[in-house]
């Protein structure tokens, strides 16, 4: 079996994977930051991320997967005023901005949950670290790389840059980010303005606020995700991940404040998912093209022609190469749904077969057995199976994977109807190909089944109350109608009336 291998974002070059700790992995993952419902863009690297972390699991590995909550500050300095997200939604939606945090860090939970993500083994929150940010800052201050001006903290980038390699995990270079820094508040203050915010003095109306040795006030954003990491995972671990959008400035300011406490960067290993795009532009709240997992599942967003499930979701992630684009469109899910439901099948099918009927041994005019295996189709059969190991070790290439596992569906399926002698497949085979479906879609790409034995008779039981609220619609009794959906919605079952007329539901 080959190593593993990851491509490096840091380096820009594949490398053998080699933890600091033999048998152990220490992997950190930029959370959410909870100030909203997660959307399509947000489900790909925590997916990404469920898989590789799986994969670890299944090579034997110990792993220590962090996963942060970001319930405070983050303030962007690149693009957008210099805010408080939780504190200005807390305000929009008329809650106390923990109470915000909670709904939506709960409708986060659910929403990986749907997806079959396994939990992280800690998920610590930048509001539970203070302290340890705090601690950073003045370390950072005391070697000389930051400095306070009227109760906010920046650090040097220029001063940095003159001893370290800053830019070299994003490309980015030093002269190039003064022209595209924008006019934000409090560019004043900045020695450069590249310089971005350890932390933030708080105006006197804001909410969210702690004490600190400059002021009261708030954390920045990449300050939280050093402090959390170096702290569960130690100075210097294997793996950072994250999607690629995070490359600059989030995880090039890590490095840059890591470097400073710790005298090297955080992580060994830098990996990257690509975007997910609509019409070939990057999925986000700030483009107005988002689309919220709710509205996925529900197929109520306008642009979406039906509901999805959310194992179709991760099945369409699971088809892209993790560092490749991903471009999101109707027929594109649809196709991954009809894909999937063969797929599960084919695997339904593999489970019932049993060695007694395929590779049964025959047996000669002389009484010995003979072997009745076609060794081509067995050996195919096997080299498909074994070139899965190979393919996940070749930075965890699931689109690979995927298209061999598809070419052993209609050998199943021929098995099963006959059209392939049941004696074709060895005993060994068999079994082998059982373990090779079972380890790689269940446990490591995370699939499972969407049926249930009673799902016929939800159906049944939703077909007749479409057709009594259809009913009720026809005779123009429209209080029926709409107690109906209502009190369908009231169980979490949504009503979608279709464009042809039919109408559709699906789980909240």
């Amino acid at each position: 079996m080959s190593q593993l291998k990851v491509h490096n974002s840091y380096t820009r070059q594949k490398e053998v994977f080699t933890p600091i700790t033999p048998g152990h992995v220490g992997m950190y993952v930029c959370g959410p930051t909870v100030s909203g419902e997660s959307h399509l863009g947000h489900a790909r690297p925590f997916i990404t991320f469920d898989f590789i972390y799986r994969y670890l699991l299944h090579l034997g590995y110990k792993v220590r997967y962090v996963r942060n909550i970001t319930d405070a500050g983050h303030f962007e300095e690149e693009g957008r005023e210099a805010e408080d997200k939780i504190a200005e939604k807390a305000k929009v939606e008329k809650l106390e901005p923990m109470e915000l945090v909670q709904k939506y860090t709960n409708l986060f939970h659910w929403a990986m949950h749907e997806f079959n993500n396994l939990d992280p083994s800690i998920e610590p929150t930048a509001t539970g670290h203070i302290v340890e940010q705090i601690g950073m800052i003045e370390t950072i201050i005391r070697e000389g790389y930051a400095y306070e001006v009227n109760g906010s903290v920046y650090f040097d980038v220029k001063k940095y840059a003159a001893h370290y390699p800053y830019g070299k995990l994003s490309g980015r270079v030093l002269d190039d980010l003064l022209e595209t820094t924008r006019d934000l508040d409090g560019q004043d203050e900045k020695r450069n303005r590249q310089d971005f915010a350890l932390w933030k003095a708080a105006p006197p109306e804001h909410i969210m606020r702690w004490q600190s040795p400059w002021s009261d006030g708030f954390p920045g954003w990449h300050i939280e995700c050093s402090a959390m990491s170096s702290k569960y995972l130690g100075e210097q671990f294997d793996i950072h991940g994250g999607g690629m959008d995070l490359q600059f400035p989030h995880h090039e300011s890590e490095i840059a404040q890591s470097t400073i406490c710790n005298k090297h960067i955080p992580a060994r290993y830098w990996l990257h998912n690509n975007m997910i795009t609509l019409n070939g532009r990057k999925m986000g709240k700030s483009y107005g093209n988002q689309i919220k997992l709710t509205e996925l599942f529900t197929g109520t967003h306008p642009v979406l022609t039906q509901a999805y499930s959310p194992m179709t979701i991760r099945f369409f992630i699971l088809q892209t190469h993790y560092r490749s684009t991903l471009d999101f469109s109707n027929d594109a899910l649809q196709g991954a749904e009809k894909g999937l439901k063969r797929l599960w099948e084919a695997y339904e099918l593999l489970k019932k077969l049993t060695t007694g009927e395929i590779g049964v041994e025959k047996v000669t005019g002389n009484g010995s057995p003979a072997t009745a295996a076609d060794p081509v189709l067995d050996d195919h059969v096997r080299k498909l199976l074994f070139e899965l190991d190979e393919f996940m070790n070749d930075d965890f290439n699931t689109a690979k994977v995927l298209a061999n596992i598809f070419e052993l569906v209609p050998v199943i399926n021929s098995l099963k109807g006959g059209q392939i002698n049941r004696d074709a497949i060895s005993p060994d085979t068999l079994l082998l190909m059982k373990r090779y479906f079972t380890d790689y879609l269940e446990n490591i790409l995370g699939l499972k089944g969407e049926s249930s034995g009673d799902d016929h008779k939800l159906t049944g039981v939703m077909e007749l109350l479409i057709d009594i609220r259809k009913d009720a619609r026809s005779r123009k009794d429209y209080a029926t109608s709409d107690k109906i959906r209502k009190q369908l919605l009231e169980l979490g079952i949504v009503l979608k009336d279709e464009k042809d007329g039919g109408v559709s539901f699906t789980f909240a």
